[in-house]
Parts: C-alpha cells; sequence; structure tokens
C-alpha cells in the first residue's frame, strides 16, 4: 500500500511552502505577537482564502475547491511550518467539518461557500473548564432555539463569527450552532502561552441558535469532527517539529565552541537524532491518518488517536531540543525558537491532551479486540 502524496499533491506542497515563506512566518507571527489588540493576520487570512485553501476540501457545489483532504493534509503541514498566525484549524478542521458531517442542506448552502470565501471565522466548543470534557460535564443548555451557559476555552472564539456548540438538549447532547454576532453572546478574552492564536470563554444568555445533525447525537458526532480535526492538527504538528529540526540543525553547524561546530559533539548530535526520529514516528502514524481520513476508512478513530498522540509528543520534544540546542539564547525573544514552542503547546491540548488520545486509543483497541 503506498501512502505517499501524489506528484499534484507534492506540486501544491511546494507552492504553499514558497507562498508562506513570502507572505508568513516568523515576522508574520512576531507583528500579531507585538500587538495586542489583534490574534490573527488580517492580510494572510484573506490571502490564504483567495487561493482557496480554506475551501479545499468543501465540495464545489457549496463553493469549494473540491479537491479532498489529501490536500488538505499538505496545507496543514506547510501552515504548522510557518507557524501561520490565523484561525485557519478552527475554521476549517473543526467548524467546516462538523457542517460537511452534520449539517442539513440549507445549512451547508448557507455557511460552506461564506468559510471558503473567508468570510466566516468559525470555532467549535465543548469544554466548560479544566479536565477532559464528558457527557457528564455538559452544562450548556439547548431549549427551543435559546442557548444558555458558557463554553471555556474557546480557541478563536475572540474573532470567531459562528460557532458549534456542544450543548445538552433535552434528555441528551446535540451540537448546536450559534451566530456569535448577536446580543445574547458575550465574550471575555484570554491570556494563554500563544496569543497567536486567541481564545475567548463564550457566554451565552438565550441566545438564537439552531440544532446541528441530530437531536440527541452530538456526543457522537463531536467524537467523529475530533477524530478528523486529530489528523489535521497531526500534520500541523509534524510541520512545525519539521521546521525545529531545521532550524536546530543549521544553528550546530554554523555556531562554533572550542573551535569546533557544536554539531559536532555527541551531546547535540543525540539531540538531532532523538528529534529526527521522533518526527518519522509522527509522520509515519499522520499519513496512516491521512489515509484513514481520506478514504473515511473505519480504522479512522484507531489511526486519529495515534496520529495525535505521536505528533503532540514530537512537536513538544522538538520545539523543547531546538531551544536547548541554541543555548542560552534560544530561551530569548529575539531568537525565533519561541515561536515554535508556543504554538506546540498550545495545539496540544487544542483538541484535548496527549494523555486523553492515548486513553482513547486503547479503550478503542480494548472495544475492538473484545468485539
Amino acid at each position: 500500500m503506498n501512502f505517499d502524496f501524489s506528484d499534484d499533491q507534492k506540486s501544491l506542497k511546494d507552492e504553499a511552502r514558497k507562498f508562506l515563506t513570502d507572505k508568513a512566518g516568523a515576522k508574520v507571527t512576531r507583528r500579531v505577537l507585538d500587538d495586542a489588540k489583534i490574534s490573527y493576520d488580517a492580510n494572510l487570512w484573506k490571502d490564504v482564502a483567495g487561493l482557496g485553501w480554506l475551501g479545499a476540501a468543501i465540495p464545489e457545489e457549496h463553493g469549494g475547491l473540491g479537491l479532498g483532504r489529501l490536500e488538505l493534509c499538505v496545507l496543514a503541514e506547510e501552515l504548522g511550518r510557518a507557524v501561520a498566525p490565523i484561525p485557519f484549524s478552527s475554521t476549517v478542521y473543526f467548524f467546516a467539518e462538523a457542517v460537511m458531517l452534520a449539517g442539513s442542506d440549507t445549512q451547508k448552502t448557507a455557511l460552506l461557500p461564506k468559510v471558503a470565501a473567508g468570510e466566516l471565522i468559525g470555532c467549535f466548543a465543548l469544554s466548560e473548564g479544566p479536565g477532559a470534557p464528558t457527557p457528564a460535564s455538559i452544562q450548556a443548555k439547548f431549549d427551543n432555539g435559546a442557548l444558555s451557559g458558557a463554553k471555556i476555552p474557546v480557541t478563536d472564539g475572540d474573532c470567531a463569527s459562528h460557532a458549534v456548540i456542544l450543548a445538552k438538549d433535552g434528555a441528551g447532547i446535540s451540537l448546536v450552532l450559534v451566530d456569535l454576532n448577536q446580543a445574547g453572546v458575550t465574550r471575555t478574552t484570554l491570556k494563554t502561552l500563544d496569543p497567536t492564536r486567541g481564545h475567548a470563554k463564550l457566554e451565552f444568555k438565550n441566545a438564537k441558535a439552531e440544532r446541528l445533525g441530530a437531536a440527541g447525537q452530538g456526543w457522537e458526532l463531536a467524537e467523529a469532527v475530533l477524530d478528523r480535526a486529530a489528523v489535521l492538527l497531526a500534520f500541523e504538528q509534524v510541520g512545525g517539529s519539521q521546521a525545529c529540526l531545521e532550524m536546530a540543525t543549521d544553528y550546530a553547524k554554523g555556531r562554533y565552541a572550542f573551535s569546533r561546530q557544536i554539531g559536532s559533539f555527541q551531546a547535540i548530535k543525540h539531540k538531532l537524532a532523538d528529534m529526527y526520529v521522533a518526527i518519522e514516528v509522527a509522520r509515519s502514524n499522520a499519513y496512516y491518518g491521512a489515509w484513514a481520513l481520506s478514504t473515511e476508512a473505519a480504522e479512522l478513530p484507531f489511526a486519529a488517536a495515534a496520529s495525535r498522540a505521536a505528533a503532540s509528543d514530537a512537536y513538544y520534544l522538538c520545539a523543547k531540543e531546538n531551544i536547548q540546542t541554541h543555548g542560552g539564547m534560544g530561551f530569548t525573544w529575539d531568537v525565533d525558537c519561541h515561536l515554535f514552542f508556543r504554538r506546540a503547546k498550545l495545539l496540544a491540548v487544542q483538541a484535548g491532551a496527549p494523555a486523553v488520545w492515548k486513553e482513547k486509543l486503547v479503550k478503542r483497541l480494548e472495544q475492538r479486540n473484545a468485539a
């Protein structure tokens, strides 16, 4: 079985890297970090929308390119490599996937063309506080077209125009679609380790909302969305990990100590080797996840959990060792190492911490083997 990307997909990857090298990268990320009034780069968002990336996996009848999720995986890796400060993952991996998975024809027609055009920023809200969300922990309530309750933290909730919310619905739990630009919604911006990906607390008081998908199927649909998003996030993490390895390698070749390149020292060689091995493990799992996602294979829940766990571990290791390789300078604001460390820590918890996904993998394997 060949898990490699096609020539066309590799060409898309190359073009995406060229574009992001020119339009994104550390200079753009730092601009967002330096301005407390913004949480993403609006110009980059507009450019990405103009290239059609937001609609890469959205069908043509709904205003997208209809390319597929393998192409989206390719783009995700390059966006992660560039540490792009835009709400791409919240809008595309979570919000758009939820609408495509569970939305009615009317909802898809109303929302997906706006996502593809960059006119709509979406977010996906499950958590209501510390700890992994469970059906029993959900307190937000949807009743007769009105939503009440709170969600915290919500990635990109500070800039999103629409949200998909997990809420109680009678005796069950449902996904609910809500326009955040209305009187019944209050946002409170939160401070995080990575200000280039905004977070907020969303509070709802009889906000107008509508059900997304069948009543009482919210938890199952949310799990399906998380599995899809996990694979795409894994590619972002692989891209960031690779950038860390290349940055550390370049520095080790150019930095001299005791009249020798520091890369010639065994301790540095071991760091770089450990980073490489972790990336290859993560990439292998991510490719498996991409295959399962693009073919809607029954193995997707297992592949998603494995790719998410491996990529989270790899990105943290690579970001940490990149700082260590740079020595004292690596910890300073002037060197770009901290941009990747911030993003590594943030992505590791965006859709559930690595421990949560490892537990999911074990439980899913146990259930399959017991069947």
